[in-house]
C-alpha cells in the first residue's frame, strides 16, 4: 500500500513559526514564537484558518520545554486538544519535535551529555500517546543553522563559537536526529520521516573560506545522519581537525537512518547571499525562482529521495507575496513535469513572525514583526493580534482546489 507522499500528488501545506529559545541571560530574552504571536491563545483559530486555506499538510513544532517542564514529567492537556482539533480538521501535521531550544533543566543545553537520549526519550513519548493521530516527523529542523546560531555565531544556547563549536553542535544534533528517528520507529512501525534542510547558496566571488567547503559543509548534518562520513567524505577531515573522532563516525555509519522525504526550506531573498569584499560581511541577495530551482535539483541529485519544500515566502507587501505564491508554485510544478519527485509545497509562515532579532533588542515584539505570511499580524485595541488575510489566501486556496483536483483525475 502506497503512503501518502507517494501517490503522485502535489499537497499544498502551510507551517506555522515555532522557534523556542527559553533560556535568558543578560542582554538576551526567552523567543518563543507562539507567545509572541499570541498563538497559545488562538491556536484553534490558526489551525481552522489553515484548514479554510485549503492546506493538507502543515509544520507545527511541540514547545518541548513547555510539554516535559521537568525530566520525565510530561503535561499532556494542551498538546491533547491541538491534536484533537487537528484530527477533527483532517490537517496532516508534519511534527516539528526540535525548533532549536532545549528545555531549561537540560544544563550546558545541546552539549549536555544526555542531550541525544533526552530529545529521543521525549520524541517516542510523543509519538506513543499520539499513534494514529501524528504519523509524520522532523526530528530536528535545520540542524546546520542550528550548530550555526548555538555553535558558531554564539547567538544562542550554549554560545558556543568557531568552526570547534560548529563541529561540537552538528555531531550532537545529528546524533539525537538518529536516536530520536530510531525510537519513533520502535513506536510507530509506521511513521513518516521529513527531514528538514535548510537551503544555502553563494554569489559572488569572495567568500569567508573556500567555496567547496562551503558548498559541503551546508550537507553536513544530513550527511551524518545518513552515515555518509568516511575517510573518503570532503568533510572528514573538517570533522576530525575540529575533535570529532572516528569511532563517533563509524557509530553514524552503523546506527545509520533514511528520512522517506527530505525537506529544502528555500526564501528568494535571503537563502543566497554575497559576501562584501572588503569586510567579508554577508549580504542576501535576490535569486527568485532560478535559486528554487537550482536548490532542489542540488538535493535531488545528491540524495535520490521524494523532496517537499517545507519552507516558502517572502516578505514585504501583499502584492509581492502573491507574485512569489504564483512563481514558486509554478516553478514546483514545472519540476514535477520534468519528473522531479517532488511531493508538496509549503507556505511558512502561515502568519507573520517575529524576527530572531526580538531575543538582543528591549524592543516592544511588535517593531520586529514580520510580515511575510499569506496572513498579517494586527494588534487591535484589546491587545489581540488579529489574523488580517492577503490577497494570497485565496490564491493559495484556488492552487490547493486545483491540485486535489488534479490527483483526484489521476495528473501530475
Amino acid at each position: 500500500m502506497n503512503r501518502w507522499f507517494e501517490d503522485g500528488r502535489l499537497r499544498f501545506a502551510v507551517g506555522i513559526e515555532d522557534t523556542f529559545v527559553p533560556q535568558e541571560s543578560a542582554g538576551h530574552r526567552k523567543l518563543d514564537e507562539y507567545e509572541l504571536t499570541q498563538h497559545y491563545a488562538l491556536w484553534r483559530e490558526d489551525l481552522d484558518l489553515a484548514a479554510d486555506a485549503g492546506a493538507e499538510l502543515i509544520r507545527w513544532g511541540i514547545p518541548w520545554y513547555l510539554v516535559e517542564p521537568a525530566p520525565g514529567d510530561f503535561r499532556w492537556e494542551w498538546l491533547d486538544e491541538v491534536v484533537a482539533h487537528m484530527d477533527r480538521l483532517g490537517l496532516r501535521c508534519v511534527v516539528d519535535l526540535m525548533h532549536y531550544g532545549t528545555p531549561l533543566w537540560l544544563d550546558n543545553q545541546f552539549l549536555n551529555a544526555a542531550y541525544p537520549e533526552r530529545v529521543a526519550a521525549y520524541a517516542g513519548a510523543v509519538a506513543e500517546r499520539y499513534r494514529g493521530s501524528l504519523t509524520d516527523w522532523t526530528p530536528l529542523n535545520e540542524p546546520v543553522i542550528n550548530a550555526i546560531y548555538c555553535g558558531e555565531k554564539g547567538l544562542w544556547p550554549p554560545c558556543l563559537r568557531g568552526d570547534d563549536g560548529f563541529v561540537k553542535l552538528i555531531v550532537q544534533l545529528a546524533r539525537g536526529m538518529v536516536l530520536t528517528q530510531r525510537r519513533i520507529a520502535e513506536v510507530q512501525p509506521e511513521a513518516v520521516f521529513v527531514h528538514v534542510d535548510a537551503g544555502f547558496r553563494w554569489a559572488g566571488d569572495t567568500h569567508p573560506a573556500p567555496l567547496e567547503h562551503l558548498l559541503e559543509r551546508r550537507f553536513i548534518g544530513l550527511d551524518l545522519v545518513l552515515g555518509r562520513v568516511d575517510e573518503d567524505h570532503p568533510m572528514h577531515g573538517y570533522l576530525t581537525r575540529h575533535g570529532t573522532t572516528d569511532q563517533e563516525l563509524r557509530w553514524f555509519r552503523d546506527n545509520a537512518v533514511t528520512p522517506d522525504i527530505l525537506g529544502v526550506n528555500y526564501y528568494p531573498a535571503f537563502t543566497t547571499s554575497r559576501h562584501d569584499p572588503d569586510t567579508g560581511t554577508p549580504h542576501p541577495v535576490e535569486a527568485g525562482t532560478e535559486g528554487l530551482t537550482d536548490l532542489l535539483h542540488t538535493y535531488a541529485a545528491r540524495y535520490d529521495q521524494p523532496l517537499l519544500v517545507t519552507e516558502t515566502s517572502r516578505g514585504g507587501p501583499a502584492a509581492e507575496r502573491l507574485a512569489w505564491l504564483e512563481e514558486s508554485v509554478s516553478t514546483v510544478r514545472e519540476l514535477r513535469a520534468e519528473g522531479m519527485d517532488l511531493v508538496g509545497y509549503t507556505w511558512f509562515p502561515f502568519f507573520a513572525l517575529v524576527d530572531w532579532l526580538y531575543r538582543e533588542s528591549d524592543d516592544p515584539a511588535d517593531n520586529w514583526l514580520v510580515q511575510m505570511g499569506l496572513y498579517d499580524l494586527e494588534r487591535d485595541a484589546g491587545n489581540t493580534l488579529r489574523r488580517k488575510a492577503t490577497p494570497a489566501v485565496a490564491r493559495f486556496r484556488e492552487l490547493a482546489r486545483e491540485a486535489r483536483a488534479e490527483g483526484d483525475s489521476g495528473g501530475r
